[in-house]
């Protein structure tokens, strides 16, 4: 998935920055949602594609999927956040190799940098992200917001201001009766059952 380079040819300065705009806001808002998001990458994740799964919360991929920032052989570069959110997830170094070259990596070598939190064999990827999705629904709600917001938003920030996040979200769940469950529960030897309150 990725865009649609007909388009790109006839944009404008202007136009090109308002599409870079949007879709970064469109990113911004799949990274931000406050409940995990799970990338299913099965086939080609390249440019915009590959933007938007590096904007969820986990990629889970098939071992036939590639990953790559092509945009370089267009005379462009990414305009999603991807400059940004590479570079986070694999560092400076990796995130210049596959923007300048623009060459797509297996997704191994993206399990290997980073990118990719679960490698598995095609036939296995949709029970894959069932069985994460699952795991992750049973979770509490209130922490898991917390646990998100701390990462992204103290994530961009120096670590003072992610560890204030920190803290904050960590104040929050004290107040919740999912935190009285989960330590009763563990207390008890039993799973907890978190219902959002």
């Amino acid at each position: 998935a990725g865009a649609d380079i007909s388009e790109l040819d006839q944009q404008s300065p202007v136009v090109s920055a308002e599409f870079s705009r949007r879709g970064q806001a469109m990113m911004r808002l799949v990274e931000t949602l406050g409940k995990p998001v799970i990338a299913r990458v099965q086939g080609y994740a390249l440019g915009g594609g590959m933007e938007l799964a590096m904007a969820c919360s986990l990629r889970v991929a098939s071992r036939q999927a590639r990953f790559g920032l092509p945009e370089i052989t267009l005379g462009i570069l990414p305009g999603f956040g991807g400059t940004q959110r590479l570079q986070r997830l694999c560092g400076r170094g990796n995130t210049l190799h596959l923007a300048l070259t623009g060459k797509p990596v297996s997704a191994e070598r993206a399990y290997e940098l980073g990118v990719v939190q679960e490698l598995v064999e095609h036939e296995a990827l949709d029970e894959a992200v069932a069985r994460l999705a699952g795991q992750l629904a049973r979770s509490a709600p209130h922490a898991m917001r917390g646990l998100l917001n701390a990462v992204v938003y103290g994530g961009d920030a120096p670590i003072d201001v992610g560890l204030a996040f920190e803290t904050s979200a960590f104040g929050l769940c004290a107040s919740t009766a999912d935190k009285s469950e989960g330590t009763r529960a563990f207390m008890e030897k039993r799973k907890a059952e978190f219902r959002g309150e």
